[in-house]
């Protein structure tokens, strides 16, 4: 064999690589968009930003995980109203989303343990005397 058959079939074995590649893409269940509004979050996204910051500039820390028992803890102080959106970016009919209040005896316990194991966004948004605020966890459960 010469030099040209050997390049020729390196670049005709690159190009069934590569369109194997295209064919397999293209075929692909399941690939879906963050949300099915994405335009309109997208512009009021600075919105969410801002309670972002505000979140960390008091520093509040509200959300965390027991891994023993599968709950998400969240602490709000008694009486504030909020919601926590369990959101799994790889399956979109997964997602809850929870209407919270705060306890005056402590934590509230959202369990997990039915939930699909794998990679989860926490995402909890509150109103605390007249300010909002918004705070996001990844977990892995």
């Amino acid at each position: 064999m010469n030099w040209g058959k050997g390049i020729m079939l390196s670049i005709i074995g690159f190009i069934c690589v590569v369109m194997t590649m295209v064919v397999i893409s293209v075929r692909m269940d399941g690939i879906e968009l963050v949300t099915d509004s994405y335009y309109e979050k997208e512009i009021v996204y600075q919105n969410q930003i801002d309670k972002e910051q505000v979140t960390l500039d008091q520093g509040k820390d509200v959300i965390s995980l027991n891994s023993q028992k599968k709950v998400v803890l969240i602490d709000l102080p008694h009486g504030v109203k909020g919601t926590l959106h369990l959101y799994r970016p790889s399956d979109v009919s997964l997602d809850k989303i929870l209407p919270l209040q705060g306890k005056e005896n402590g934590k509230i316990e959202v369990p997990v343990g039915k939930l699909k194991a794998g990679y989860w966004k926490a995402q909890l948004n509150w109103e605390e005397n007249g300010v909002a605020y918004y705070q996001e966890k990844k977990m892995t459960f």
